[in-house]
């Protein structure tokens, strides 16, 4: 690691790599507003990760909202069309409410978005930088997949009310199968849609050990386009060596009347949540009139914190300490000298006892003197 890179924080070395990552790929950088208008958000409070929006009065009198959302403001502004595919990234930070806190949070998140027809090399595009982006912050990191045609395809089958489907797909995303068969008791659901419910929520695995299971749960021709779609991803992550660390999980669930397909979360040891969410959205943009389909994904670098959390053994390499008429010469030279070969120095007057270092250097009429240095 190169000595400027020492200085940065974990999440700031990550953010910088994820977006060269990115550039390599032909994606721009998209800068928004802190601000948007609170009506804008409320139109389409179900697509937010939180109901809560922090919002204050403009000084034209406007209810105006802090960000709490990144993908909204980007498919509101996008030029990008079937015919011409926009690709964007964000460095951005949002507010969100605090779960079980009631109180706001600023989290940082570095993302992308592609806007355009989404076809099988744009999924597999995203997929893969997904894959790349968990590898920037950890190699021990894995990426579940679902698919929300597979899980829609399902429900249209069970045909409940919205109310119970909601039921439903939260003890799907909690894997909790008694419930599934204790809602499905209630509103008289057939015993072979129950068990293939249960089956859903259950499944998890690599690809390949997963998909056959899958493919047996089908019942209609939605539950088979979205198994084809992902045997194709299986195939293309295969060529490339890629299909490690990739596992289906259908209990990722998002609503939806927002989100239509691929949808998938990243995770890395040492961090108990999901680090990266994405999936493609093409009914947020019908919603907001646009013409083109949508996928991305963001990273949360505000969770990084924990993940880089350990107490640093040393806050400098070198603490280089000097006499009263010490030469400011020699002591500016010998401060750059060590700078130079990569050290972090800190220059005072007296050792106060609350700076931890490697190396307890002087300066004296005769030179640098080695006082301390600690293995």
């Amino acid at each position: 690691m190169k000595p400027e890179e020492m200085l940065l924080k974990k999440e700031e070395r990550v953010s910088f790599s994820l977006r060269a990552l990115f550039e390599q790929y032909g994606y721009r950088k998209f800068k928004m507003s802190k601000f948007e208008e609170y009506d804008f958000y409320a139109e389409n409070r179900s697509f937010l990760h939180s109901e809560a929006i922090l919002t204050f009065t403009g000084l034209d009198g406007k209810l105006l909202a802090l960000k709490p959302d990144v993908t909204l403001s980007i498919v509101k502004n996008t030029k990008g069309s079937r015919d011409t595919a926009e690709r964007v990234y964000y460095n951005e930070n949002v507010y969100r409410a605090r779960k079980g806190a009631g109180e706001y949070k600023e989290i940082m998140q570095v993302g992308l978005e592609y806007i355009g027809e989404v076809d099988a090399y744009a999924t597999l595009e995203v997929l893969l930088l997904a894959q790349k982006s968990l590898k920037v912050i950890s190699d021990a990191y894995i990426l579940d997949v679902s698919h929300m045609g597979f899980v829609a395809g399902l429900m249209e089958e069970v045909a409940l009310p919205y109310a119970q489907q909601d039921r439903i797909l939260d003890c799907i995303s909690e894997k909790n199968i008694h419930g599934i068969r204790a809602v499905c008791k209630e509103n008289g659901v057939a015993a072979d849609l129950t068990e293939r419910l249960e089956g859903l929520a259950s499944l998890y695995g690599s690809l390949e050990e997963t998909l056959p299971q899958a493919k047996a749960l089908c019942c209609n021709e939605k539950m088979e386009q979205a198994v084809q779609e992902l045997e194709n991803i299986l195939r293309c992550l295969k060529i490339g060596g890629n299909e490690e660390k990739v596992n289906l999980d259908f209990s990722i669930v998002n609503d939806m009347d927002y989100y239509t397909g691929i949808i998938f979360q990243g995770f890395i040891n040492g961090v108990p949540s999901s680090i990266l969410s994405g999936g493609r959205y093409d009914n947020l943009l019908r919603k907001l009139g646009k013409d083109a389909d949508a996928i991305g994904f963001a990273v949360y670098l505000d969770l990084l914190e924990r993940f880089d959390s350990k107490e640093k053994e040393y806050d400098v390499d070198t603490l280089l300490l000097y006499e009263e008429g010490a030469d400011v010469a020699a002591l500016a030279q010998a401060a750059q000298m060590l700078t130079d070969n990569g050290q972090s120095v800190l220059v005072q007057r007296k050792n106060t006892g609350n700076v931890k270092y490697k190396q307890l250097l002087c300066m004296k009429d005769r030179g640098l003197e080695i006082v301390a240095e600690l293995d």
